[in-house]
């Protein structure tokens, strides 16, 4: 495990779970969200965004926590290992909200409403954007380790094992 994605809804977890995968691993963290967003709520170019990735994507060790579909094909022939986090809608809704006011490692602002089309972007992520990720997971998942996690105490089992060195070093593949 050099090469990580971290991918699902938002408020799944995909952050928490990356810190907490990069302080065991130590392999160096980034945030898709912190590359892509501006402190002044903007955004960078799809092209600057894209030069930055190809800059991470060429190291030889890094976990990348966020979805954009755009690029996720690229992430996922680069790396060795997916982490899909397939939690259930209630759960991501819980999460999201309760990030509200907090000032977060992985984002540049802290968010001060839950935004109405955010929210609805969670409630239509299970059908708009997990079946283009199985695609994709289907077609170049051969040869990657891609862990699913479907609830978070399943995400907490996984960290536990790998602290008493139990994780499993390749997880099954799913597609």
């Amino acid at each position: 495990m050099k090469k990580v994605i971290i991918i699902g809804c938002p408020g799944s977890g995909k952050s928490t779970f990356a810190r907490a995968l990069r302080d065991q691993t130590k392999l160096p963290l980034y945030y898709l969200d912190m590359i892509w967003h501006k402190p002044d709520r903007t955004h960078i170019t799809k092209e600057e965004f894209d030069k930055q990735l190809g800059k991470i994507l060429c190291q030889q060790q890094w976990i990348l926590d966020g979805n954009y579909l755009r690029t996720m094909e690229l992430r996922i022939k680069e790396c060795d290992t997916v982490f899909l986090l397939d939690i259930p809608l209630e759960t991501c809704l819980l999460g999201a909200q309760s990030r509200i006011g907090h000032k977060r490692e992985d984002m540049p602002w802290v968010e001060n409403e839950f935004d109405p089309a955010f929210k609805q972007w969670i409630c239509d992520f299970h059908k708009d954007q997990l079946p283009k990720i199985d695609a994709l997971l289907e077609k170049y998942g051969a040869n990657k380790t891609i862990v699913l996690f479907k609830a978070r105490r399943e995400i907490d089992a996984y960290m536990e094992r790998m602290r008493n060195g139990q994780a499993e070093s390749h997880g099954q593949n799913l597609f």
